[in-house]
């Protein structure tokens, strides 16, 4: 969410808001190919890993063939949850995403990835925060969620609780996993838009998986270099708009001088899901981890 020095996009004609207008004219028959090429291959790893709500909203945007018309989008997402979609030349500084947000308007990048960076990509791209983020807003539930989110954020910066509050974004809008009538399945941009991340997820034994609770992931640091260590899990995306009713100036409180939790720890109360290499196999509920070591991998965008 922060912006910080040599961001890639153009910063030279922003708004107060850090909103540009799309120009959707200037992407080239280049562009649109690669965005056609990106958005099938990871389509056809979705079925069996991606949850079906993602799935099927996926299906409303009918964005496979070009890149999409934020404006477009917006009229269809605005009339389903009361979203739309801004466009903006990268990451934005924290205030004014948290605004964003809690005023029901998602943030998109402009710019798309380069070929040679199918695989892997630093800042977040077009393709990362269309195709990864934008089906999740036709959700009612999970769109309060983020609305809700984003109105937390002013106190969050005011208390110095910024990190702990950035980690309930990180974990549960790029990397949350639902457990749902089909086994454990994957809504997170940040894996949904991955090519291997998606898989790896929900069916290698390797990571953690842990029930969610809110203090414990606001309480857990992030790998954003590599795959996770851990991933949280909810029953219901219920559970994420139950939590941003609770009061968080006791929560920062409790966690401002305290460490972080290391991304490969497993606390005693941790509730951890079990799986074993298929995303429709049982999933075991208990509190004794997989003894494995974790792989090193660089995650992909």
């Amino acid at each position: 969410m922060d912006q910080g020095k040599n961001l890639r996009g153009d910063y030279s004609h922003i708004n107060n808001d850090y909103t540009i207008q799309q120009d959707w004219g200037t992407y080239t028959e280049a562009e649109h190919d690669l965005w056609r090429r990106l958005y099938a291959r990871q389509l056809r790893i979705l079925p069996g890993y991606a949850a079906e709500d993602y799935i099927s909203n996926l299906a409303r945007l009918d964005a496979a063939d070009q890149i999409p018309h934020f404006n477009r989008v917006s009229e269809q997402l605005h009339a389903a949850t009361g979203w739309h979609l801004v466009a903006v030349p990268g990451l934005v500084p924290d205030d004014v995403f948290f605004d964003h947000l809690a005023n029901r308007r998602f943030p998109v990048t402009v710019w798309l990835r380069k070929p040679e960076e199918m695989d892997y990509l630093v800042e977040p791209d077009i393709f990362h925060d269309f195709f990864g983020h934008v089906p999740m807003l036709y959700d009612p539930v999970f769109a309060d969620y983020l609305a809700a989110y984003g109105a937390k954020g002013p106190e969050a910066i005011a208390m110095g609780g910024l990190k702990n509050l950035a980690r309930m974004y990180w974990y549960m809008v790029e990397f949350g996993l639902i457990m749902t009538d089909h086994g454990l399945r994957a809504y997170g941009a940040g894996m949904l838009s991955s090519q291997t991340e998606t898989i790896y997820s929900v069916t290698d034994p390797t990571p953690n998986r842990v029930a969610f609770d809110l203090e414990r992931v606001m309480a857990t640091d992030y790998a954003i270099d590599d795959f996770q260590k851990t991933y949280f899990v909810l029953e219901s995306y219920d559970q994420l708009f139950d939590a941003m009713k609770v009061p968080m100036a006791p929560v920062y409180e409790r966690l401002v001088d305290k460490p972080a939790i290391d991304p490969a720890t497993i606390l005693p109360t941790d509730r951890l899901y079990h799986v074993h290499g298929n995303a429709d196999s049982i999933i075991a509920l208990g509190q004794e981890p997989r003894k494995q070591e974790p792989r090193r991998q660089q995650r992909p965008a």
